[in-house]
């Protein structure tokens, strides 16, 4: 499929997507402003800032664990910004939120307890119909070792080109820098139905990858991360050589 037919594609499937699933991607019970009410209501009056791990007004962000996994993270603005959609995320004044999480990514590895390479970590954020909370969040979290294998064998340069993660049809490019934003990179115009993520490159800069959600994609790019880090866990690794691998993680997504 040529990157044009990709798109196209992408955006007839979503309508479909949009009939079936609806765009909340959950049941009417569950709560989409919960991030939100813990990074306004409770981590911005609280004079310590909990339970935010990191609450930074100047900068307009702030890191939370999240409930799922050992080393996950996400980084939040401190701003009401709905998700991916914003046209606000497009503006050059506006704070460069993954290059914030990127100087977080330490809290990763210590919350795991063992050395992560920076090669193994990774950025998602997920299209509106891929996600469960409608308040911008960055997942900062370890890649899957199959994720990092595909990157790794395939020829990924400065130019578009197509690659399938889990099934999924992801754009990648190299970006050199994460300045400016990966979402003033891709600058669609819808930009709801996009998954962004990224992870270093094998030989410097960053790798890009963008999917746009329809039938059975619902968008969440989050699907590329381990959010047990097996690639780096001394268990798991100790678990391989004895032939006991439990295989992939259970990956719950937001």
């Amino acid at each position: 499929m040529s990157l044009r037919n990709y798109g196209t594609a992408a955006r007839v499937g979503f309508l479909a997507a949009a009939v079936v699933f609806g765009l909340s991607g959950c049941g009417k019970s569950h709560d989409r402003g919960a991030l939100w009410k813990v990074v306004h209501g409770r981590c911005a009056p609280d004079a310590d800032h909990k339970p935010c791990t990191v609450y930074d007004e100047k900068d307009g962000y702030a890191l939370l664990k999240d409930k799922t996994g050992r080393g996950q993270y996400l980084v939040i603005p401190t701003q009401k910004v709905p998700g991916v959609e914003d046209p606000v995320l497009l503006k050059p004044e506006t704070p460069n939120y993954f290059a914030e999480a990127w100087a977080e990514r330490g809290h990763v590895a210590q919350s795991y307890g063992f050395e992560i390479p920076d090669a193994h970590l990774s950025m998602a954020i997920n299209s509106r119909p891929g996600r469960t909370q409608d308040q911008l969040h960055i997942h900062l979290d370890c890649l899957t070792a199959y994720a990092r294998a595909e990157l790794d064998k395939n020829m990924i340069t400065e130019t578009w080109s197509l690659v399938s993660l889990y099934g999924h049809p992801y754009r990648a490019r190299i970006v050199p820098s994460l300045d400016p934003s990966p979402f003033r990179v891709i600058a669609a115009d819808d930009m709801s139905i996009h998954t962004l993520v990224i992870t270093p490159a094998k030989h410097g800069g960053f790798i890009l990858l963008d999917d746009m959600a329809h039938v059975f994609d619902h968008g969440s790019g989050e699907e590329l991360q381990d959010h047990e880090c097996h690639l780096d866990d001394p268990h798991h690794k100790t678990m391989i050589m004895d032939g006991m691998d439990m295989g992939e993680h259970p990956n719950g997504m937001m």
